[in-house]
């Protein structure tokens, strides 16, 4: 099998070559060598090499009607395959997309209520608040100042990082497009951590189809082009791919590549290691949603959100309301004492 294997694999070189005249260059190839290899035409019977050729021709001209569906059929599942994923990945969207929205619409429910104070009790407790909020200033910045403090010290750091990475290693490579990938003379690819996906027009004058082409997806090797004219896309892929997962198909008179990467750690820099390398530090991943974080953190950005909306509608922040509830609670407990003049800053 494997000595066959080597021979259909040589066979559709020499047939994949415009320079030996396709097909019929091939078949004048196999003559040619039993002719002058071999006495196939003169070692028996007269008319037996004839009778030989008409056997195997008539044998595999009955199994290619078979061997054509199963291709159909596998492209077909290929197809279908690559519709499921799409449509569990739009599904997983929608449903995280519902989730958030519902979890941030609950949460903001459940913070506490505002309570307004009349202007008698405001100003009983002006003096009070007065000294609270003096002695609060003193002993540590507010949280809003802090995260405005270190939001600019970071963004700071990340742009005086970005310009030494970009006049030394990064100097020179490509910015990547829209679509975290790169866009070359042939063809243009995208790609997330965990699969790339490619364009290549295949520039032809005839509606393509699926027998048109050829498309040869190995671990670390990818070739595609037009059957019988020189490869659009040939050599050593710049890292390894899950063949099993990898689907193509035809988009008008581009074929379109979906490949699932090994590691689903890294960007790639470019797809084959001849292809001119993208600088893959300034790479823009998709923005992470509420319900990726953990809750600790997921807490603080949503009362953050919350604190936000409220100074923009000039209502309390969630401190001051908890300011509030203390200084409430402190009346209730001290009903002796005259709250008549104080205000609430």
């Amino acid at each position: 099998m494997a000595d066959r294997e080597l021979i259909y694999n040589t066979l559709a070189s020499l047939s994949s070559n415009p320079d030996l005249g396709g097909v019929q260059g091939l078949l004048d190839c196999v003559f040619g060598f039993l002719a002058e290899r071999t006495d196939f035409f003169t070692g028996g019977n007269p008319g037996q090499a004839k009778e030989m050729v008409n056997t195997a021709y008539n044998k595999w001209e009955k199994k290619s009607s078979a061997i054509i569906a199963e291709k159909e059929k596998e492209k077909q599942k290929a197809e279908e395959k690559l519709k499921a994923r799409l449509a569990a990945q739009k599904e997983k969207e929608e449903r995280e997309f519902k989730t958030t929205k519902s979890s941030t619409a609950s949460d903001l429910d459940n913070e506490p209520k505002i309570q307004e104070l009349t202007d008698e009790q405001a100003e009983a407790l002006q003096k009070k608040l007065d000294a609270e909020k003096s002695a609060s200033s003193d002993d540590k910045p507010s949280t809003s100042k802090a995260a405005e403090d270190a939001s600019k010290s970071e963004d700071g750091a990340k742009k005086d990082d970005g310009d030494e990475e970009e006049s030394e290693e990064d100097k020179g490579k490509m910015k990547p497009n829209s679509g975290n990938g790169g866009d070359y003379e042939n063809y243009s690819f995208t790609q997330t951590l965990e699969e790339l996906e490619l364009k290549i027009p295949m520039k032809v004058d005839f509606k393509l189809r699926g027998k048109d082409v050829i498309v040869d997806i190995q671990k670390k090797h990818l070739k595609v082009g037009v059957k019988g004219r020189t490869p659009i896309i040939e050599g050593e892929l710049h890292k390894e791919v899950k063949t099993e997962e990898c689907v193509w198909n035809i988009d008008g008179q581009s074929v379109v590549l979906t490949m699932e990467k090994v590691d689903r750690m890294n960007w790639w820099s470019q797809v084959l290691t001849t292809d001119p390398e993208i600088n893959t530090r300034k790479v823009e991943p998709e923005n992470s949603k509420l319900s990726d974080l953990d809750g600790e953190t997921r807490a603080m950005v949503e009362k953050m959100m919350y604190d936000q909306r409220q100074k923009e509608m000039g209502l309390p922040t969630s401190e001051d309301q908890k300011k509030n509830e203390i200084l409430q609670k402190f009346m209730s407990q001290h009903p002796e004492m005259d709250f008549s003049k104080a205000k609430i800053s």
